[in-house]
């Protein structure tokens, strides 16, 4: 095996060209400069390996996912599957999929994808498990949760063509089901597996999701960049409102957790109910509660923010009673976005993806707006069809018909710690989780959420320099 590795490209079966790069880039701003940084870099190291090789090869394809067609459910990769068999299924030996913050070793790469056979159906990637049988997986493999593996995008993921050109003409017999979209990685290793029909997933120990600069690195292809981008300084506490849905059966068990944890770090907090408690206090909108959905509420919400009962901030955040967040780390987080465009930010679910369908932020992990996307939603006359329908939802279907990109944030969680890998997390600075089902929310928000006060900190570093 190490034999045909160490062949001189010229000899060796596959050339850097056979390889098809898809950087799962978004719409939103930011994140098209964080890829386009990443499509720098890999082109730059082509160009050094060239000049290292004496050759002139036509650059391998390296596409920014938003750009390949004007479908918005592309993120969810099935339903491009066809489009890339389409494109490259001739000509290529493999698809590279890799996230705006993986950072790549070209050459390493190049080394890995030699030594594996591509005539073959292979998934790639850096694995996975279930711990416990978890509600974002809707309780697969509640037998044995770690048997089934799923891919870390972060480290990057790879398929063959073989299996990319099969997947392809699958979809195209068979279209894709309306369903729901919450944990890609593993709905798109599912597929691939296909009740034990498809191949596993093929762990690849070079694909890593350990930090750049990290001596134990030497040996990855993959790194990961930074899952708490910082662009500048944190926006102002004063600069972001806070939205709490309550409801009174709620005020004396969830509201104290919120009061005893983050709620602290909040500037201009409101916590919206169907009943005024003055000593909490507890505003009433004047919409009935309802026992899910709570469209009317976010509704009522989003109109309270553009009048002049609150003051002017730039974002909005909605949260539930029961959402653990760090507002700290969500400030330093909107230092990347701007507010005078219309952003919509948090966790991103999908619903019929492969049939159309629509992106929306997931209400749990907390909702984040800027004020020009609340500008934009109300004066399209987007409305609840009902006070309890679920308001994530009609707002993923009013931001679609307005083309006003969701943009994803993997910091954000609508479950529970303990409802993630563990190797998912250790290269996360989260921002939020949900749920107080069988934990100790305050001990959670301790542990995961709470940063430790580095004020003291730097002061000393800089008497002692």
């Amino acid at each position: 095996m190490m034999h045909n590795a160490d062949k001189p490209p010229s000899e060796s079966h596959l050339d850097l060209r056979d390889v098809v790069f898809i950087i799962q880039s978004q719409r939103n701003s930011f994140h098209v400069r964080q890829a386009e940084k990443l499509r720098k870099d890999l082109l730059l190291q082509i160009q050094a390996l060239e000049e290292v090789q004496k050759s002139q090869n036509s650059p391998p394809v390296i596409h920014l996912l938003h750009t390949l067609s004007d479908n918005g459910g592309d993120w969810s990769i099935l339903p491009l599957l066809p489009y890339l068999s389409s494109q490259f299924g001739k000509n290529s030996s493999w698809i590279m999929f890799l996230e705006e913050d993986t950072r790549v070793k070209l050459q390493k790469l190049h080394q890995v994808l030699r030594t594996i056979d591509c005539r073959k159906e292979w998934f790639l990637g850096k694995p996975l498990h279930d711990e416990e049988s978890t509600i974002i997986h809707h309780y697969a493999f509640s037998e044995n949760p770690t048997a089934f593996k799923y891919p870390d995008f972060s480290a990057g993921w790879a398929l063959s063509i073989p299996l990319v050109n099969r997947l392809a003409s699958k979809i195209e017999q068979e279209p894709l089901k309306s369903d729901f979209t919450i944990d890609l990685k593993h709905e798109v290793a599912l597929y691939i597996w296909e009740d034990g029909k498809g191949p596993r997933l093929t762990a690849v120990p070079e694909l890593c999701t350990l930090p750049e600069r990290s001596p134990v690195a030497q040996h990855c292809a993959t790194t990961v960049n930074s899952h708490s981008p910082q662009c500048g300084q944190p926006i102002k506490s004063e600069n972001l409102f806070v939205a709490v849905k309550t409801c009174k059966k709620f005020h004396s068990e969830r509201v104290p957790v919120v009061k005893k944890t983050w709620g602290k770090q909040a500037t201009l907090l409101e916590y919206y109910s169907d009943y005024a408690d003055p000593s909490i206090p507890t505003i009433n909108l004047g919409v009935p509660n309802t026992e899910r959905g709570h469209c009317g509420k976010t509704f009522a919400i989003l109109r309270r923010f553009l009048s002049s009962a609150v003051p002017k901030t730039d974002w909005l955040l909605i949260v539930d009673d029961d959402t653990l967040i760090s507002l700290p780390r969500l400030q330093a987080l909107l230092s990347c976005y701007e507010s005078s465009e219309a952003v919509c930010l948090g966790e991103r679910y999908g619903y019929g993806l492969g049939q159309g369908g629509y992106s929306y932020i997931t209400g749990g992990g907390g909702m984040v707006f800027s004020r020009e996307a609340v500008v934009q939603l109300l004066a399209s006359g987007c409305k609840c069809y009902s006070n309890d329908a679920p308001d994530d939802m009609v707002l993923g279907m009013c931001l679609n018909a307005l083309r006003v990109p969701v943009t994803h944030s993997p910091l954000f969680h609508q479950a529970r710690p303990e409802d993630y890998a563990k190797e998912f997390l250790a290269h996360q600075t989260p921002v939020s989780f949900h749920k107080h089902w069988n934990i100790e929310p305050i001990e959670v928000f301790n542990k995961w959420l709470k940063d430790k006060n580095t004020d003291g900190l730097q002061k000393g570093t800089k008497e002692e320099l």
